[in-house]
């Protein structure tokens, strides 16, 4: 973070935006669009061009403390408001949001860079969470108890824990900032949220479309600026109830200590190193569309991409040809190029992690069937990369990529490939292509994931409880367990005598 400065010529493609007004620069704290008091600032720039997009303000702890002061003042009212009065609210948000969608996509492509047709999706997605949350929020009743004492009645209710803190990444940056504020403001809580600083711009137009949807002052608060700075004072903070955070596993169990002090509910969705089965008796077509899926999708950049893809030795050399010749032919390029499938990485970092990982394969015995250098569209772009007889020692098999670096290797049994899969500290989720009814019960059983996809890719939304088991995290997102994640059970005992 540095002090403002002068601007670079902005970017060509702002000029495409229908409602400038979207394209914010300044947090929302309290109602209102603020640089703060720090004086600071940081650059968003297109990771396909290294455009300059936006000079964002970046906020400090004073800040942050502010933005929690209005959570916490905003939170009677919010939470005395009838379920339905705050769904109508969600409701229009959710119809500013669709009618935006050409917009919000076009920015989230230009600060995150995967294509736009996959931002399209993600601004559905997005908004399928809120829409979904704005129905929820009539459905959080009241639970009659059959009184075990004389002259007594009983009832537990759920109620809403109060400021909660948000900390969403940057390979999704609107789907995964309204799974977690829709449910807390249809459960009736109040939002203090922290962007990543290289997306913050998704999170902002959110916010601008929240303010014209009618969300009163100081309940839907955006902090820009260095997490360091931010997240530190939202672990801290006694009045913040709850904190939900999706990242690595690594920055996940230091928020986890800091927030021990003030026993805050947590919500996470970690790391994932999910792995992808393919049996014999699968049909190879579409093992390789599953498998493709699986791995590419937003560039590889994706905590349920398929990290390990196990394929049974009868079909393992005709996969690998198929999938080999699917992996050439994906299209590289700039997101903002229609029919482009594979974008450019966020930073220099995920680049040398996957340059890393698929010469540490090959040095150790793999064979390189796809791809395996930089594409000429760019230093952030990666050639979708086939890797095939993967050692189980290879760095690929055994830490998350985050890229387009696909790893093949070959097994015998449904025992042995169960132990390979289980084989791993995390458990988000698995792929499984199998035609065998029987063995599709038992690998949902035997797989030690808290999600299993089976003969599909697409499993998500908003009815969907998301969340792992084991290193992968805590707690769920969609569904009614996403929004009760937000409420605190309160028991009554009434003398009816």
């Amino acid at each position: 973070m540095t002090a403002i400065h002068a601007r670079r010529d902005r970017h060509d493609a702002l000029h495409r935006l229908a409602d400038r007004r979207l394209l914010r620069e300044l947090a929302y704290v309290n109602g209102a669009w603020t640089a703060g008091d720090t004086g600071l600032g940081f650059e968003v720039t297109d990771p396909a061009t290294g455009a300059q997009l936006a000079w964002v303000a970046a906020l400090g702890p004073a800040q942050t403390d502010a933005a929690i002061d209005a959570a916490a003042a905003a939170f009677p009212s919010w939470s005395a408001l009838l379920p339905g009065e705050r769904a109508r609210t969600l409701r229009t948000w959710y119809d500013l949001i669709l009618a935006h969608r050409e917009d919000l996509a076009l920015i989230m492509t230009l600060e995150q860079g995967k294509p736009v047709t996959e931002a399209r999706g993600e601004i559905d997605y997005a908004a399928g969470f809120v829409e979904w949350f704005a129905e929820e929020a009539k459905r959080v009743n009241v639970e009659g108890v059959t009184s075990h004492l004389p002259g007594a009645h009983m009832s537990v209710e759920r109620m809403p824990l109060g400021v909660v803190g948000l900390v969403t990444p940057w390979n999704f940056p609107s789907a995964m900032l309204t799974r977690k504020a829709a449910a807390a403001l249809a459960a009736g809580c109040t939002v203090v949220a922290h962007p990543s600083s290289q997306t913050p711009l998704s999170a902002l137009a959110l916010a601008e479309l929240g303010e014209r949807a009618g969300l009163p002052a100081g309940v839907f608060n955006v902090v820009t600026g260095e997490a360091s700075q931010i997240v530190g004072r939202l672990c801290e903070a006694a009045r913040v109830r709850a904190l939900s955070f999706t990242g690595s596993t690594e920055i996940g169990r230091l928020i986890a200590a800091r927030c021990a002090p003030t026993m805050k509910r947590l919500v996470m969705e970690l790391g994932g190193h999910a792995p992808l089965i393919v049996f014999d008796d699968a049909d190879i077509d579409r093992a390789v569309k599953i498998a493709l899926d699986a791995k590419f999708a937003t560039s590889g950049q994706d905590c349920l991409a398929a990290n390990r893809i196990y394929v049974q030795e009868a079909i393992y050399d005709r996969f690998c040809a198929r999938f080999a010749e699917a992996v050439s032919a994906l299209k590289v390029g700039n997101g903002l190029e229609e029919g482009s499938e594979i974008g450019p990485l966020m930073h220099a970092r995920a680049v040398k992690k996957a340059r890393d990982h698929i010469t540490d394969a090959v040095k150790k015995g793999a064979r390189l069937l796809a791809g395996g250098g930089i594409h000429p569209a760019g230093p952030l772009f990666v050639e979708p990369t086939l890797l095939a007889d993967v050692p189980g020692d290879a760095a690929i098999m055994r830490e998350e990529t985050f890229g387009p670096v696909a790893a093949v290797t070959r097994f015998a049994s449904e025992d042995e490939v169960i132990a390979l899969a289980n084989a791993t500290d995390y458990g988000l989720v698995a792929y499984v292509v199998t035609e065998n009814g029987a063995r599709q019960r038992r690998m949902a059983r035997a797989l030690e994931f808290g999600m299993v996809a089976i003969n599909r890719v697409k499993i998500t939304g908003a009815p969907v409880p998301f969340g792992g088991i084991k290193q992968s995290g805590m707690g769920r997102e969609g569904s009614r367990h996403g929004l009760e994640a937000f409420t605190e059970l309160k028991y009554v005992c009434c003398d009816a005598a």
